[in-house]
């Protein structure tokens, strides 16, 4: 475990509101805690470095250590079922899709605590279907399948004292594994069913033998089942009937029996899974919810830690918008949870507006990354950097760009969990040119340049612009992205085109932007859903047939997809992706013209941005360009693109670009019908729009990183000035 680590209960708060802190300390001593304000992030020697400020705060102190536990791994549960201890004879069934059955013991449906008289259908170390009860047992001698659909039983006869294990393959490729009823007498002191109920796992010292795959429809019926009634139509009155196709976007699993024994879902397992009669037919669950009744758990899910807070934090009326941490220490760790504070609602301290990305930090929260290793623990040594990795610390819950253990793609992220990736000092890659930041930390870059540059603003998440929509933007005379604000709802998307279409100034200063559609949870707080669809660099795909969010019903996958394209939001989009090297913008005619020499004041070099702590230039990494018939205004102007991009694998590793997916039809043809050499750049764009707005996008990640090289006075550094103050100007005058 690490040794000192917390989590905040959200990530955002106004004035008025209250966070609450959870934190685990493996010390015998007392923890301290203390409130800062962040600027910048960056562990690197040669950059800015770690730059925070104290804050007085009401819960600056000393608190009790103490260790809180995680435990991974998703369920369903009755809480209290009485009525099962009415029950004599009876018969457990469900039918399961096993993803690991070798893995070790599984529960598929279990009752009471097997560490004294539970009884559970579950899959044994040998992948074999088994069967208990108390102390007896009995199991199949032919192991399960992965990826294969069964129909699987326990029976318990009072009057036989007989204990039966059932299994009926589904699959059509084994016709040959026959139905198979294995019964034994037994002497069972306990023919008692007992709460709570599972469903994908049991009570045995704790929560535990955590199932892996898809299981629909779980049913208990008051009699033993035999080969004479067998099989058990769907459609037979049950003593309790789980159809999991019901509240899809729920926790909650209805129980069709007359006992109403509902069960709730813990750690967020995938809902909307295709079921054991999917026919194929269909894509969207809403229309044929009937063959979408199965949900797939694992062994690793993780949506709530449910930790004790220690310490709580009224926000302040006094307390400025900004990114604040509280930092914990106990004998020689630290640790700091960062979150923002906006200001109140209703209000606007600055007319400059910053959108934190919380959605993307979310999305990629705890992403251990293949490259991870020996390097990557070296650099965090020698810079005294953030020394914890999730490649390391896996129990933390990975991320959406991370598989579970039985090799699905994780579609679920919540915060609700101590976040590795979101530290002050974590960097992302051992990176040659530069600090290798991305997400929270790369935004710090630009947070520390508006800071030295004397501008005031506002800072608001994600989260305020799904909430409260174009309000929430309204009062800004310009709003700004971060580097890498990639994952939207409809509703944060819908602000941001409302607010430029209303005459605000837009800057996005990032890259792959707008790209994947997300949904939030509808009644647990914080949780987003990606399921990656077709098309999209991704870093898994979706199952057929599960492409539609179980959260609100909509088609994920790619906003492109959707029909709304980053172009549209922004007038650039996603085009092309390399590794973690920055190349350079070139100037382009159009941006000679005297109608943007307010672009370019005191700028006299053609090149932009051949520097910078991020890849060690401008315009790296992820980078979008413009093409009107995805939306781009007819009346935009490219000002710059970029170039020195390495098509050739085998010529620069380090520096090697290729094509996003959507981009390509074949080995030979783009869908827009230019080279590949041609689409592999970022455009840096300017348009009016009505009623005296204006975007201004530079379409590149590494960006923001170029703002501090030479003590801040760089090409970089002096563009965004340029753009911002003429965007705060109340009677701007963008040329003509």
């Amino acid at each position: 475990m690490i040794p000192l680590i917390g989590y905040v209960n959200k990530l955002s708060a106004r004035p008025g509101e209250t966070l609450e802190f959870k934190v685990s300390s493996t010390f015998n001593a007392p923890f301290q805690a203390s409130l800062v304000r962040i600027r910048c992030s960056d562990p690197n020697p040669e950059g800015p470095g770690i730059r925070e400020k104290s804050v007085e705060s009401s819960f600056t102190g000393k608190y009790p250590s103490r260790i809180q536990n995680i435990n991974l791994g998703s369920y369903g549960i009755v809480d209290s079922a009485l009525a099962l201890e009415y029950l004599n004879s009876f018969t457990v069934s469900a039918t399961i899709w096993p993803t690991t059955p070798k893995k070790g013991r599984q529960a598929i449906i279990a009752w009471g605590d097997q560490a004294k008289s539970g009884g559970v259908l579950g899959i044994n170390n040998g992948g074999r279907l088994f069967g208990e009860i108390g102390k007896a047992s009995i199991s199949h001698a032919k192991p399960l399948l992965a990826r294969h659909w069964y129909t699987v039983w326990l029976a318990y006869d009072t009057v036989e004292q007989t204990l039966s294990v059932g299994c009926l393959p589904l699959s059509a490729q084994h016709k040959d594994l026959t139905d198979i009823v294995e019964t034994k007498s037994l002497d069972i002191s306990t023919d008692k069913m007992d709460s709570p109920l599972l469903f994908g796992a049991e009570q045995k010292d704790g929560i535990g033998a955590h199932f892996n795959g898809k299981m629909e429809r779980p049913r208990i019926h008051n009699f033993a089942l035999g080969v004479s009634n067998f099989p058990l139509a769907r459609n037979e009155k049950c003593f309790a009937d789980w159809d999991f196709a019901k509240q899809m976007s729920s926790t909650i699993l209805i129980d069709n029996g007359s006992h109403g024994l509902n069960a709730r879902l813990v750690n967020m397992p995938a809902r909307a899974m295709t079921g054991s009669n999917w026919t194929g037919k269909e894509m969207c669950w809403r229309h044929a919810p009937e063959q979408y009744g199965a949900i797939h758990f694992h062994d690793d899910d993780l949506h709530d830690c449910k930790w004790q807070t220690d310490f709580s934090f009224t926000v302040p009326d006094d307390l400025a918008s900004g990114l604040y941490g509280a930092k914990l220490k106990c004998g020689d760790q630290e640790d700091t949870i960062p979150f923002v504070i906006c200001p109140p609602k209703g209000k606007n301290t600055a007319d400059l507006c910053l959108i934190i990305p919380t959605f993307t930090y979310v999305i990629y929260a705890n992403h251990a990354r293949p490259e991870f290793g020996d390097p990557w623990r070296q650099r965090a040594k020698d810079w005294d950097a953030y020394p914890w990795n999730p490649g390391d610390q896996p129990e933390y819950g990975l991320s959406t760009y991370n598989f579970h253990t039985d090799g699905s793609g994780i579609c679920h992220s919540s915060a609700l969990r101590p976040i590795l990736t979101m530290r002050p000092g974590y960097f992302t890659f051992v990176d040659q040119n530069g600090s290798g930041l991305r997400h929270l930390q790369a935004d710090t870059h630009l947070i520390d340049w508006l800071e030295e540059q004397e501008f005031s603003f506002d800072l608001i998440s994600d989260q305020e612009v799904h909430d409260e929509g174009t309000r929430v933007l309204e009062p800004y005379r310009t709003v700004l992205t971060a580097t890498h604000p990639e994952y939207h709802t409809n509703k944060t998307l819908d602000a941001i085109e409302a607010y430029k279409d209303c005459g605000g100034r837009f800057a996005y200063l990032g890259g792959n932007g707008f790209y994947w559609k997300v949904a939030m949870h509808p009644e647990e707080q914080g949780v987003i859903e990606i399921r990656r669809g077709e098309g999209g660099i991704r870093a898994w795909a979706a199952e057929p047939g599960e492409y539609y969010n179980a959260f609100d019903g909509e088609y994920g996958g790619l906003w492109r997809r959707n029909g709304r394209p980053p172009q549209q939001i922004a007038g650039i989009g996603f085009s092309a992706q390399g590794t973690f090297f920055g190349s350079y913008y070139r100037r382009l005619e159009p941006s000679f013209e005297s109608r943007f020499s307010w672009v370019f004041k005191g700028i006299n070099d053609k090149r932009l941005g051949d520097f910078g702590l991020s890849g060690g230039g401008a315009a790296g990494f992820e980078l979008d360009r413009a093409d009107v018939r995805l939306g781009t205004p007819d009346s935009a102007v490219v000002l710059a693109s970029s170039e020195g991009h390495n098509l050739d694998y085998t010529g620069d590793a380090e520096n090697f670009f290729v094509l996003v997916p959507e981009e390509q039809l074949t080995h030979m043809g783009t869908w827009p019908g230019d080279s590949i050499k041609n689409l592999i750049r970022a455009d840096m764009v300017f348009y009016e729009t009505a009623n005296g707005g204006a975007v201004f996008s530079i379409g590149s990640i590494t960006f923001c990183g170029s703002l501090p090289c030479n003590d801040y006075n760089n090409n970089i550094s002096k563009l965004l000035r340029n753009v911002i103050e003429r965007f705060l100007d109340p009677n701007p005058d963008f040329g003509k």
